[in-house]
């Protein structure tokens, strides 16, 4: 790097918000600030529970913008979901949001031809029933999916219409259970015999290699002076995160990071599949460097990202003032229960399982705030 302070554009999208984060690095220095943030609010469509991609787009443009001029960018977003294209290149529609209830049922279905032990074995990935996986055997027989010719998970997709490059980055990719830890390549193998199709996905990419240049017309909508080089970046935003943490070369750690989900884990030089780390649903994602996320996933603040919603509050810091006051474990609830995982009527929910369990239900907010935490 030459002494001179770069500048670099993060494009982060999570399940609830969005934000394009501006690092400045210097020798020995590094400042980080907020560009933009913009919320990320899943639509019901008379079809299911769908993305709003398009605002989602709009809201990295308007991030480009207001970070300013910058030597390359790249973008991370949550895990599974994905946009089709046709043979064109356009979008087929809104992607479908991971807790949509497509997948309903789905697993047994997937397991009826590869047992959910040699599917563990060959992927590492825990049961979730929202994974990519099951999304496409769900999909299977729709018109959308016989149409696709392309398959771009979400931080693909995004840094596309930013490139009009296509690519399938590498520790995203993984949590699609479509991926041998191993070999750090598809596993064509249960693909083959579950009827998906790994031709839909565009080639593999790792973090650090180009990923393309800013189109004209997004310099011209964002401001930037050309060329602005996009990188692939870990496109898992916890795969970012974990690259993140200030550990030495060989140091052992763990992390907790907490967003819409929580995920607790280790950074691995190798996979575990055993049949014990599968009882416990541990899941392997793949790392930068050739490392190994071993991982669980914990609801995070999904409970009360979503009574929020319901309440129409923006502001938590009362909520959380006010339910500090209340008593402690008045009322508890197993927010890994599946009743919790689709949106709407969360506070309702919250009590109903309150009531079911004998325990006291929540009576105001700052109760179910309480009760959540």
């Amino acid at each position: 790097m030459s002494e001179r302070t770069k500048t670099f554009a993060a494009v982060d999208l999570g399940a609830s918000n969005g934000r394009v984060m501006v690092g400045r690095v210097g020798p020995g220095t590094l400042r980080l600030s907020e560009a933009h943030r913009f919320p990320n609010r899943p639509v019901h469509l008379p079809e299911g529970l769908r993305w709003d991609i398009l605002g989602l787009y709009g809201g990295v443009l308007d991030g480009l913008r207001a970070a300013g001029q910058v030597d390359s960018l790249g973008v991370d977003s949550w895990a599974v979901d994905y946009g089709l294209l046709g043979a064109d290149g356009a979008l087929l529609g809104n992607p479908v949001h991971y807790r949509d209830r497509r997948t309903d049922a789905v697993a047994e279905k997937v397991w009826a031809t590869v047992p959910p032990d040699e599917l563990y074995r060959s992927t590492g990935i825990q049961h979730a029933p929202f994974n990519t996986l099951y999304q496409l055997v769900a999909a299977q027989g729709t018109p959308q999916l016989a149409t696709a010719r392309r398959l771009l998970l979400i931080p693909d997709l995004m840094t596309y219409w930013l490139t009009g490059e296509q690519g399938t980055e590498l520790t995203n990719a993984s949590t699609t259970q479509l991926i041998d830890p191993r070999t750090r390549d598809w596993a064509r193998g249960p693909a083959a015999r579950l009827s998906v199709d790994i031709g839909l996905f565009a080639p593999l990419r790792r973090a650090g290699d180009p990923a393309g240049v800013l189109l004209p017309h997004v310099l011209e909508a964002t401001g930037l002076r050309g060329p602005v080089p996009v990188t692939t970046v870990a496109s898992h935003d916890t795969a970012s995160a974990v690259a993140a943490v200030p550990a030495r070369p060989g140091e052992r750690f763990a992390y907790l990071c907490t967003g819409t989900w929580s995920l607790a884990g280790l950074e691995l030089d190798a996979p575990v599949t055993t049949e014990a780390s599968r009882a416990a649903n541990f899941t392997n994602e793949l790392g930068v460097d050739g490392t190994i996320r071993f991982l669980r996933n914990i609801m995070g603040m999904w409970l009360l990202q979503e009574c929020m919603r319901t309440w129409g509050e923006s502001d938590i810091a009362p909520l959380l003032a006010e339910a500090a006051e209340l008593p402690a474990l008045r009322s508890v609830v197993d927010a890994a229960d599946p009743v919790f995982l689709a949106p709407g009527s969360m506070p309702e929910r919250i009590a109903t399982a309150c009531r079911a369990t004998g325990q006291p239900a929540p009576a105001t907010r700052a109760g179910t705030t309480r009760c959540i935490l």
